[in-house]
């Protein structure tokens, strides 16, 4: 199964309100469609990256707090960028 299969997937079940999405209400619902459709008509998907283009460099800190260079960390190979909330 893909990638796209397996989030359509979970999208009927969340949207059908099915275990472990019971409590989810319509409303909830709706507004998650309307702010998707809203980041649709912003255009922001015109601007994102596609898949074969090229990042540019960038520079951010690690949890550490310590600045990491994308341009230093490809010398080494290839480089996979994760973003998490954080210390909760």
């Amino acid at each position: 199964m893909s990638l796209q299969e397996k989030l359509d997937a979970m999208r009927a079940r969340f949207e059908s309100r099915t275990p472990p999405y019971d409590k989810v209400s319509q409303e909830i619902i709706d507004v998650m469609h309307r702010a998707t459709e809203d980041l649709r008509n912003s255009g922001i998907l015109d601007r994102a990256l596609k898949v074969g283009d090229q990042a540019p460099h960038f520079t951010l800190p690690n949890p550490e707090g310590k600045n990491v260079s994308s341009q230093d960390r490809l010398t080494r190979g290839s480089l996979v960028l994760s973003f998490y909330r954080g210390v909760w």
